[in-house]
């Protein structure tokens, strides 16, 4: 991440153990920052605020949902024939598509951190469609765009995008979501993403870039060197599938806000993936990661872990991985602070895969990387009610899409690297979000009683203590219960404790067989109410 907790001081010592922090190239000097020319404007809410946006529209919520689908594309809308209890409409998607040509679509919200401050933010391109309970294959694979357009057998519609595992795997769209905090390497990320992917006009980004914009910091879409001397750059060959949404630094509240306004700039892509915005890319990573998402049959698969550290990971001339190894997600416990005791993901082990034919099943999701079907970050969308968060962004998010009935994967085999601070003295001097610490005091103790509250972790807490606005969008599901999490993965919320040494039962491979037994024969999801297994600290007596 690009940013940390400013509510504890000691986070400040431990950021770096936990961000994901990559180095290629040279920081630039101040000099040539003031110097750089842009190829496009990044947008930023004052800009959109300038360009007259219609007030009918404005608003949050499904309501605001609603106008956009209807205003945009009345008749752009499919709706599922499958129970009444499936009966959310999935919005008809484009390709190509940006932000940028959607005036009188955006939304104003109130900054989280101070509710005086309005921001205009792009739409939501759907809300959660769910429905509070398992999620049809029908209606999953209604979302997600194809490159090419094919006439359907049942309606002869020669527009249609939306064709489902009948798009062929080349040609399925990929979101890629960069939340940057004043990151001078954010650009050259996003020249890596096109630049090593074997099909990149399948490939949009979406940047978050909080920045100071007085000539101090790099833009995220300006070009490494002038396109006129150097047109072969990703930033100048693929600059209209790279939208920026710019946001001034002081603004910026920590990564849980900034990912939320990159969920919202998500348009219907049949993949989603979510990266620092300091990683490198190994060639063709885009058909090697959608081929390891393949390979677990499951729908409902999110690949996710802890990058590996980018040093002596890619071979500087086929940029091909050096790597047989991969971390995996298994090690958590409890921590204190001025924010309350909350889950923390510690240092995750990393080996040879014990399971070699696909991904490996694991409890935990993690923020640094996360690759999926597009219809996860619409039904797991950022809650922007959590400023000044960091440690328990993974929680919520990962807890959450479990009860929705997401499953999650360590890859086989890594597909990105980046350097961690500590190793890479390059990065020293890249800001963070607790800069705007003292700005946003007290915000962020409110937002972890929340995200505790919303996720079941403070039973001691009276819920009528804390911030239950649009919970329905930012709650729980009700495929599986967050006790079924707890009790399965040796956590305790009463006594705030884990049942230390999961990663013997993760990491062997012990889960994987058992669980994947119990994956549905429709491959959404695997069936938790077949799962009697409690785990159990196995050294806990010695």
């Amino acid at each position: 991440d690009d940013d940390d907790d400013d509510d504890e001081i000691e986070m400040e010592n431990n950021f770096e153990k936990e961000e994901e922090e990559e180095a290629y190239g040279t920081e630039p000097e101040d000099d040539d920052i003031e110097n750089e020319n842009p190829v496009f404007e990044s947008n930023n809410h004052n800009q959109q605020k300038e360009r007259g946006l219609d007030d009918k529209l404005r608003g949050d919520g499904e309501d605001a949902e609603k106008a956009f689908q209807t205003q945009s594309q009345p008749q752009n809308q499919i709706q599922s024939s499958s129970s009444s209890n499936n009966n959310s409409v999935v919005p008809k998607s484009i390709w190509p598509v940006t932000i940028n040509n959607e005036d009188g679509r955006w939304v104003d919200i109130q900054h989280p951190g101070d509710t005086s401050i309005t921001m205009t933010v792009p739409q939501f391109w759907s809300a959660p469609v769910h429905d509070h309970t398992l999620m049809t294959r029908e209606k999953a694979m209604q979302i997600g765009t194809c490159i090419h357009a094919a006439a359907e057998a049942n309606n002869n519609d020669d527009n249609n995008l939306q064709r489902g595992d009948r798009c062929p795997v080349d040609d399925r769209t990929i979101y890629v979501a960069i939340a940057s905090y004043r990151d001078w390497q954010c650009r050259f990320t996003v020249e890596s993403i096109f630049n090593r992917a074997r099909y990149p006009e399948r490939i949009r980004v979406g940047v978050v870039d909080q920045i100071v914009d007085d000539g101090m910091d790099y833009h995220c879409n300006a070009p490494i060197t002038d396109c006129d001397t150097k047109p072969d750059q990703a930033l100048c060959k693929y600059k209209g599938q790279v939208d920026v949404f710019q946001m001034d630094a002081s603004l910026g509240v920590g990564p849980v806000f900034a990912r939320h306004i990159g969920h919202r700039m998500y348009r219907g892509e049949y993949y989603a993936m979510q990266v620092d915005a300091h990683v490198s890319f190994v060639q063709d990573w885009d058909t090697d990661i959608v081929h390891q998402l393949q390979q677990t049959g499951d729908e409902m698969a999110v690949l996710t872990t802890y990058l590996t550290d980018f040093q002596n990971s890619i071979d500087p001339n086929t940029y091909q991985s050096l790597r047989h190894t991969r971390p995996i997600m298994c090690n958590t416990d409890y921590e204190g602070g001025v924010q309350g005791k909350h889950l923390r993901h510690l240092s995750q082990p990393e080996g040879v895969p014990n399971i070699n034919d696909m991904p490996q099943l694991e409890p935990y999701w993690a923020a640094g990387f996360s690759f999926s079907r597009g219809h996860f970050v619409v039904n797991v969308p950022y809650d922007p009610y959590q400023p000044m968060i960091f440690q328990g962004e993974e929680m919520s998010i990962g807890i959450r899409g479990f009860t929705i009935g997401y499953d999650y994967f360590a890859s086989q085999n890594s597909i990105c690297f980046h350097h961690y601070a500590e190793k890479d003295p390059k990065r020293a001097g890249v800001k963070h979000f607790w800069e705007n610490a003292n700005k946003y005091s007290g915000t962020g103790k409110i937002a972890m009683a929340r995200l505790l509250g919303i996720v079941d972790m403070n039973p001691e807490t009276d819920r009528s203590t804390w911030n239950h606005a649009e919970e329905d969008r930012y709650g729980l599901g009700k495929v599986r219960t967050t006790n079924t999490f707890y009790e399965t993965f040796g956590i305790d919320v009463v006594s705030k404790t884990t049942e230390h040494h999961l990663c013997s039962f993760v990491d062997s491979g012990k889960m994987h067989n058992q669980f994947m037994e119990h994956l549905r024969k429709d491959g959404m999801g695997i069936d938790y109410s077949k799962i009697t297994y409690k785990f159990k600290d196995p050294r806990k007596n010695y």
